[in-house]
């Protein structure tokens, strides 16, 4: 007969491959069943978009098969508990993981990005929200198919709040879905700082495990709003591979990394990597340069989280209300799924191995 205690010897075995430490010392494994020679029990990941899940199952049969008995039949359940830095306290207290998405500068792909990204980290079940903090020129209302819809209110222990609106399974948020397409908005910085706080402060965001912030380009007043704000898990950045997207996203990178504000840098995406025409899927022109996104990031030693295809697919779904992550494009669904489960990876370690983000004091 098999015992618990046998299981859980030979599951000290198996390494969490990001985090260094076997799965019983991390308190992963749970619910261990055993019914003669059957066993199962479930492993507790730190995020649903992790991208080892099916190697983390295969180490575990492995070592059961092993260590306890070879004729075993093994049962994994995997599911996710979202690790969290986050207190619960203040600003957005059911939001585990604050993310924001940046460049050093416009036309770059950052929206798209962020959104995608959203939508691929919960694919897999996480809880996501996606903020458009790019007050001036807000974009997700048209990617998300909302272009005229109003969010409704509600109310929250008596107060007041805004429902963000929902779908594809997120929510998002927008100054775009308070004012009129056609209008712009001519606001001097404050009045963008007080839109943006509340944002974070009058929106009923509920439970997330994910908060996807969608940064506007530059390294202005709304990027220190929002770190005066709230304290941020870390930023994900996205350039094109020309050197002059390259020079503007090294400074957007240098903002989080400096000793005022001390952002964990999550990673970097490579946007419009290469040109990919749809009758000829392996052919790859590097219109904007080779690898600078690559390059960059070894440079800056900061995680290189991906490359993103320029393809004619990507451009149409947002224009359109239907970002690629919510189509049956497989090819180019599966650049956003990859750099989602390295954004994911990169948040379980940076919880694991670094003090929690707190709100910064900035005088300028």
């Amino acid at each position: 007969m098999m015992t618990k205690e046998q299981i859980l010897q030979a599951l000290s075995n198996v390494e969490e491959p990001d985090l260094g430490k076997d799965l019983v010392t991390l308190n992963m494994v749970k619910d261990i069943e055993i019914d003669g020679n059957k066993v199962k029990f479930t492993v507790v990941l730190t995020t649903p978009a992790c991208p080892l899940k099916d190697l983390i199952r295969s180490a575990c049969v492995n070592a059961i098969h092993m260590l306890v008995s070879k004729e075993a039949e093994v049962e994994v359940v995997m599911t996710a508990n979202v690790s969290s830095k986050r207190s619960g306290n203040g600003a957005l207290p059911g939001v585990k993981n604050i993310i924001v998405v940046a460049s050093g500068k416009g036309g770059v792909g950052k929206s798209t990005v962020a959104a995608n990204l959203a939508l691929a980290l919960g694919l897999d079940g996480a809880k996501v929200g996606l903020m458009d903090a790019d007050i001036y020129g807000p974009s997700v209302p048209i990617m998300f198919g909302a272009r005229g819809e109003r969010p409704m209110m509600v109310s929250v222990d008596g107060k007041g709040m805004i429902e963000p609106m929902e779908k594809y399974g997120i929510k998002f948020m927008s100054i775009g879905l308070l004012i009129e397409e056609r209008e712009a908005v001519i606001w001097r910085g404050p009045m963008a700082s007080s839109a943006l706080r509340q944002f974070v402060t009058d929106v009923h965001w509920g439970e997330l495990d994910y908060l996807v912030i969608d940064m506007p380009p530059g390294t202005g007043d709304i990027h220190l709003t929002l770190v005066q704000t709230v304290p941020i898990t870390g930023a994900v950045i996205v350039t094109t591979p020309q050197d002059v997207a390259l020079a503007d996203a090294k400074k957007g990178m240098a903002m989080f990394m400096g000793k005022q504000i001390n952002v964990p840098i999550l990673g970097l995406v490579e946007n419009m990597a290469y040109f990919t025409p749809a009758e000829l899927p392996e052919n790859k022109y590097y219109i904007f340069g080779k690898d600078g996104g690559r390059r960059l990031a070894d440079e800056m030693d900061v995680p290189f989280l991906g490359q993103i295809p320029l393809v004619q697919s990507i451009r149409e779904g947002g224009d359109y209300g239907t970002p690629i992550m919510a189509s049956d494009d497989k090819v180019t669904r599966k650049a956003f799924l990859d750099i989602a489960g390295a954004t994911a990876r990169s948040i379980a370690m940076r919880n694991a191995n670094i003090a929690p983000t707190k709100i910064v004091d900035i005088v300028v």
